[in-house]
């Protein structure tokens, strides 16, 4: 027989009847994947159940006692508990974003102070330090297994909260259990990614700086409102403008002491405050007023969570620069009025506060500021740093600053003396460390003090102020001092090195200027070293030497009547005639000061036709004046006065042989513009120019160029 042929398309292989029914792989994962999601959704549903219907308030003894021992102090919820899911998390991005977590909900919540703690001051009634109408905060359960309570957001209605700090430095919002030294537990910690508060309280004491607050806070509805419809379209500057404009969702106001000082203040903040991110541009503005200072900002906080980021609009006014201590910890001296208003930048977190005011512009009274400031906070004291400019200076404006009198009445009350007794404020140098420039590029004064512009760079550390360099440019000349002032010491010490080069003396004079001839050049130096709490303490209790030295000029009754020095002008015309210019060849004055007391060692005064000799002392504790002038030669053709004359009594009221009158009256009070206003040093401290001389100024010029050394400070008298 023989083999049919077969069909390789027709023919198929038996297959087994089981194979007919099973599914692909692929459909028994799906079918598994299904299953598992309906049996999760059915589970979230009987949790969702159970949680909507289950009573929370058998829950609330639990956990009130169980956040009482986490934070060391009575905690209870005294209203209803509730607790529903929450799915998905509107914080979280990812996978973590569908992860469910639960919204717990209370009411009538209270947290005491801690065991033993004693409010101060007004806040000292009993009360508990928080309390609120209702709380609900969202919770990540996932946190919870490492003993995390994350809370993305926590709401507060009705809250009142006080804080309040002793003069110890203890507070009472630092939440921490007290544990036994063998308990190695982990803490459980706490984060709170976003904080809305709703109408509510808020009070703060603090014994140390004697500060009393209370606020009150409101929710705002400020969201933009939607454009018209149909309406003209905007520019494109103006959208922008209206797309980063800020939006406030809270309202508060605020009043309560600093001090003796009322405050007040109202202002808006965001709606929700984030701290879970590091860039969210959280806006703030307020307006508030401390006594005298007032102050207006606006702006956004970048990182509200850790006071950092900050980038606000400043403005600051007050009667006092130095009224800023109180509210900033700044250690500024005494100022007339002042505003300023430039751009704030950095960080205010406690203990590592970096801050710029950058770019400021103001006032000081009728002069005008501009510069730029850095505050860095740190052990033991902060610093400040920065450059200030004033382009138009106003004299004046320095005297609160340098201590002296402002006003004619008390000038009356200085019981004849006239250096300033003002004590120095010293008592906060040592909560601040320094290193300030500042420049007056021209200063505006009175006529009779050609002061025409001055630098300092400041140095405060370790309570010792340095002024180093001090430059006044005088009567076209300069005047450069070295000034340390150490606080550390009761009384402080004081000590002073002057330089003066080049004044021209016909400068100090207006009226002689313009007859353009000179009175002379002076040059000089002054080196004193004292100890007081005031400049008149100081210059009565230092020691040290001054040299002064005149050349080049010319004398005559005419140019000492158009400067106001009558005494001279009548001496000078009695010594050389009524009408007859005479050329001033030299003149030196080299004196040895000891606690208080300028003895002269020489004075002489040179010219074509004479020499003047003076002696005597000058006592700066007891303001007194004795002195002698009297002429080494007889031979002066025009001289007619036979018998010295002589300078006695107070600098207020001095006594001269001829007649008393404005020539000392202006020098006393010159003596006090030395200290007053540092340009006036030109008129005691003079180092001597190399130059050719005459036979009568070698020796003086020669004795005039030994360096000026400061001696040992002295106690001070009483006044």
């Amino acid at each position: 027989m023989t083999e049919l042929p077969t069909d390789s398309r027709t023919a198929q292989a038996p297959v087994p009847a089981q194979s007919l029914s099973a599914p692909p792989p692929h459909r028994r994962r799906l079918r598994t994947a299904v299953g598992m999601a309906g049996a999760l959704v059915g589970l979230l549903l009987i949790g969702a159940i159970v949680l909507g219907q289950l009573n929370w308030n058998h829950a609330r003894p639990w956990l009130n006692q169980t956040i009482s021992d986490a934070t060391g102090r009575y905690f209870a919820v005294e209203g209803d508990l509730t607790a529903s899911w929450q799915w998905p998390q509107p914080l979280d991005t990812g996978w973590r974003r569908w992860v469910p977590g639960i919204t717990l909900q209370g009411t009538q919540l209270v947290l005491q102070d801690p065991p033993g703690f004693t409010r101060p001051g007004k806040a000292a009634a009993p009360r508990p330090m928080a309390r609120a109408e209702m709380a609900r905060a969202s919770l990540r359960l996932w946190p919870l297994l490492a003993r995390e309570v994350a809370i993305d957001t926590l709401e507060l209605t009705g809250p009142d909260i006080a804080l309040a700090r002793l003069g110890d430095g203890r507070n009472n919002w630092t939440l921490e259990r007290q544990r036994a030294p063998d308990d190695l537990t982990p803490r459980w910690t706490v984060h709170i990614d976003q904080l809305v508060v709703r109408q509510g309280q808020l009070a703060y004491a603090d014994a140390g700086r004697g500060l009393d607050l209370q606020a009150h806070i409101d929710t705002i509805d400020e969201a933009a409102p939607p454009p018209a419809a149909g309406g003209p379209a905007m520019p494109a500057s103006a959208t922008a403008r209206t797309a980063t404009a800020p939006i406030y969702g809270v309202r508060f106001d605020l009043i309560g002491t600093l001090g003796k000082a009322r405050i007040a203040g109202q202002g808006k903040a965001g709606p929700v405050l984030t701290l879970r991110d590091k860039e969210v541009n959280y806006p703030l503005q307020f307006t508030a007023r401390a006594g005298s200072v007032e102050t207006a900002v606006q702006g956004i906080l970048a990182n509200p969570g850790a006071l950092s980021g900050m980038d606000l609009q400043v403005m600051l006014k007050g009667a006092s620069m130095a009224d800023l201590y109180a509210l900033t910890g700044l250690v500024l001296p005494n100022t007339p009025a002042f505003q300023t208003r430039g751009r704030l930048q950095g960080s205010l977190q406690p203990g590592q506060a970096v801050w710029d005011y950058r770019d400021f512009t103001g006032t000081l009274g009728q002069s005008d500021l501009q510069g730029n400031l850095r505050f860095v906070s740190g052990a033991p004291r902060g610093k400040l740093s920065g450059s200030v400019t004033s382009r138009q200076l106003r004299l004046a404006d320095l005297g609160p600053v340098l201590g002296t009198a402002s006003t004619p009445s008390s000038k009356a009350g200085r019981r004849g003396k006239v250096l300033p007794d003002a004590a120095f404020a010293t008592d906060r140098w040592s909560a601040m460390d320094m290193d300030l420039k500042f420049s007056g590029q021209r200063v505006i004064r009175p006529d009779s003090l050609p002061l025409e512009d001055l630098s300092v760079h400041a140095l405060l550390g370790d309570a010792v102020l340095r002024l180093d360099p001090l430059r006044f440019g005088v009567a076209r000349g300069q005047i450069e001092s070295r000034v340390v002032l150490d606080s550390r010491s009761k009384p402080l010490t004081a000590r002073m090195d002057t330089r003066v080069q080049n004044l021209r003396l016909a400068s100090l004079f207006p009226e002689v200027e313009l007859t353009r001839k000179s009175l002379g050049q002076l040059d000089g130096a002054l080196a004193l070293n004292g100890r007081g709490n005031s400049v008149a303490q100081w210059l009565g209790t230092s020691s040290g030497e001054a040299r002064l030295y005149v050349r080049d000029g010319t004398l005559s009754r005419e140019l000492l009547n158009r400067a106001a020095l009558n005494v001279g002008s009548i001496v000078v015309g009695k010594l050389f005639g009524q009408d007859k210019e005479v050329q001033l060849r030299c003149a030196v004055a080299d004196l040895a000061v000891r606690e208080g007391v300028a003895t002269v060692r020489t004075a002489k005064l040179s010219t074509s036709e004479a020499i003047v000799d003076a002696s005597g002392t000058i006592d700066m504790a007891q303001e007194r004046l004795n002195l002698h002038i009297q002429p080494e030669s007889l031979q002066w053709k025009f001289f007619s006065l036979r018998t010295p004359l002589y300078v006695r009594g107070s600098f207020a009221q001095p006594d001269v042989g001829v007649e008393p009158g404005p020539l000392l009256l202006r020098a006393g009070a010159a003596l006090a513009a030395v200290v007053a206003a540092p340009a006036a040093l030109a008129l005691l401290p003079v180092t001597v120019p190399g130059a050719d001389d005459d036979a009568q100024c070698a020796p003086l010029l020669a004795q005039a160029t030994q360096p000026v050394k400061a001696g040992r400070a002295g106690k001070p008298a009483a006044r």
